[in-house]
Order: C-alpha cells, then sequence, then structure tokens
C-alpha cells in the first residue's frame, strides 16, 4: 500500500510508492494532485517494471531475451517494442564504446557466477568463455524495429542487466505522466530519473554513495529536475578470488571482470536507460580511455578512483572540480550501485 508522509507545497500529498523486481526494489516518491488514485498508480508502476522484467531477464526462462539467446544465428525472432528499444540503445552504446559497454558478454557474466547459471565461479565455464570467439553486439546483432525482429549472426548471449534497469525507470516515468504526476523521483537500484521538481519547486537531492565495499555512507548529493542519474561500481557485488575481489561488471575485450582503478561512476543524462548504459561503458573503460570517451560523447560524469588509499575525483560537466555535488542535504535519496 502507498505510504503517505508529510504534505508538500502548494496542496499537493507526497506518497512513496515502491515493490520488489529484479532482485531488488522500485520506488516512487510523488507529490501528487488532489484526486489522484494512489492505489491505481501503484498497481500501474508495479506493471511497469513487471513488464521490463519479462521481457530483459536473463533468470526467466520464457523472458523475451531468452528466447532470442536461445534462437540459431540468422534466426529472425518477433520481439516487443521494448526490448527491441532496448536493444537499439544498447548496440548504439556497444559500437560508441568500442564494446566497453557490450551486452553479448552473457557467457562470462554467467561463467562468473552473476548470472543465473551459477551462483560462483566456475573454472571450466570461465575457460570456455575466455577461448571462444566473440563478436560484439554492434557487430554481430541485426535489429529490425520497423518489423519487430532481431537476429544474430553469431553465436552469442545477450545480457541486458547494464541497460534494463535504468529503461524500467523511463517506463515508471512515463507512467507518472500518464496518471496526472508532474513532481515525482523514480529509483530502481542505483538508476534514477525525477519529474520535474519536489512541488514546492526545490530539486529532488539524490546521495551519491561513497564506493566502501560493505558499508554504507554518503560521498556527495546531487539535485535533480527533469534529469536522470546512474551510478555503476564495483563495490556492492563482487567474487573474491585470493586477495582479489573482482567486480560483478564484465569486460568482454578482455574476456574477463573489469579491473581497474574506477570505483564508481556517476552519469547524468536526460533519460535513464542512457545514463544507465554509458556508466557501465565508462566503468569498463576505465580512468584514461573512459574520460577520454566521456568527453567525446559530452558526457556528464563522475569517476570515483582509487588512488594510493584514497578516493580521488574526475568530473566532466556538472560534476568538473565538485561543482555538482555537495557534502550533504537534508534527507537525500541514496543512489546506490
Amino acid at each position: 500500500m502507498p505510504k503517505t508522509s508529510s504534505e508538500p507545497a502548494q496542496g499537493h500529498r507526497r506518497i512513496h510508492l515502491h515493490g520488489p523486481t529484479m532482485g531488488t526494489r522500485w520506488s516512487a516518491r510523488c507529490d501528487t494532485p488532489p484526486g489522484l488514485d494512489a492505489d491505481a498508480l501503484d498497481l500501474a508502476l508495479a506493471d511497469a517494471v513487471a513488464q521490463v522484467d519479462s521481457e530483459m531477464s536473463p533468470w526467466k526462462p520464457e523472458s523475451d531475451l531468452n528466447r532470442l539467446n536461445r534462437a540459431a544465428p540468422g534466426q529472425w525472432v518477433a520481439l516487443p517494442a521494448g526490448i527491441l528499444e532496448v536493444l537499439t540503445r544498447a548496440v548504439y552504446v556497444s559500437r560508441l564504446s568500442n564494446g566497453a559497454f557490450d551486452p553479448a558478454a552473457g557467457a562470462l557474466v554467467d561463467a562468473w557466477g552473476f548470472g543465473a547459471a551459477r551462483d560462483s565461479p566456475d573454472a571450466v565455464a570461465i575457460r570456455a568463455a575466455a577461448r571462444a570467439a566473440h563478436y560484439p553486439a554492434h557487430q554481430a546483432l541485426e535489429l529490425d524495429a520497423a518489423a519487430g525482429r532481431a537476429r544474430k549472426h553469431a553465436s552469442l548471449q545477450l545480457d541486458l542487466c547494464g541497460i534494463a534497469k535504468g529503461h524500467a525507470v523511463d517506463r515508471m516515468t512515463g507512467v507518472l505522466r500518464r496518471h496526472g504526476v508532474r513532481h515525482a523521483l523514480a529509483a530502481l537500484d542505483g538508476e534514477l530519473r525525477a519529474v520535474g521538481s519536489q512541488a514546492g519547486d526545490e530539486p529532488w537531492a539524490v546521495a551519491i554513495e561513497s564506493p566502501e565495499p560493505g558499508r554504507r555512507s554518503v560521498h556527495g548529493v546531487i539535485e535533480l529536475q527533469d534529469l536522470a542519474v546512474a551510478t555503476s561500481g564495483d563495490y556492492r557485488r563482487w567474487v573474491q578470488v585470493g586477495d582479489v575481489r573482482l567486480s560483478h561488471t564484465m569486460d568482454a575485450r578482455r574476456a574477463a571482470p573489469v579491473r581497474n582503478d574506477v570505483a564508481s561512476v556517476t552519469v547524468l543524462a536526460r533519460d535513464c536507460m542512457s545514463a544507465d548504459a554509458w556508466a557501465t561503458a565508462l566503468l569498463v573503460a576505465g580512468p584514461h580511455e573512459g574520460l577520454a570517451l566521456a568527453r567525446r560523447m559530452d558526457l556528464e560524469a563522475l569517476f570515483l578512483l582509487r588512488r594510493d588509499g584514497r578516493c580521488v575525483e574526475l568530473g566532466l560537466g556538472r560534476f568538473a572540480g565538485g561543482r555538482a555535488t555537495t557534502p550533504m542535504a537534508r534527507h537525500p535519496v541514496p543512489a546506490a550501485q
């Protein structure tokens, strides 16, 4: 059921809607106009994220993603508009990032125990995935959006976990607007998107976490208004191999988990799907290639690097010189990876 908190400005009612999805939780903080049916909105938001999960989950055998994964190379597969939109953006970011973002890394994700196949690394599967010929998605996947179909030109296993949650947030904001909500903050894990400002015209305060494994603390706070943010990092999901901690994010170009100085990357964009994909791409690309890529694509990004036991910032756009972040704000919403 919706949770109602204190009354915001301009006669709106503040509600907080939330529910489980994709192994985590979605949420929406809304300043709603008089007469809005909060229960109907709650159901519509839950349906929107459930739809994304049914289309793009690697854990659901009958998802549209897994239907495409099981199809033989050259075979056209009919797909819904939502997953085709995500695949189109994924291929675009894959090409422009030279494969740093690569949704065709599904076999590696599974081999290292982060996918649906297993929950711990498997040495045999890791060797097989590393030795297999790899074709990035922008080379091996053909999309026909007009006909609602896609086909692979090589054997590959797709994984959309680096972009699907951002797309789910975008779908949530569409639901909010269709229900007449003009002041809201939609969130799913480290992906958030603001619909307007708060009803009192203040932007939404969102916390950027310090990239510290095992504890949650705030590194800084950013303010959102009609803007999306996504954070990718190595500090929430990893596998320990000897004395080395390896991230859940795969670098398909190296056929291994990403391993560089970048602890997290936060990206601002107009839509959350783009912010999500680019945050992953920059994390994989690393501090030098990633910073050059962000500059080339005119991205607003904050890199948090581990250097000599310290957390070092590199920022572009509104993050340059730390201008977009403040040490703390009242009741910030966490943007945890």
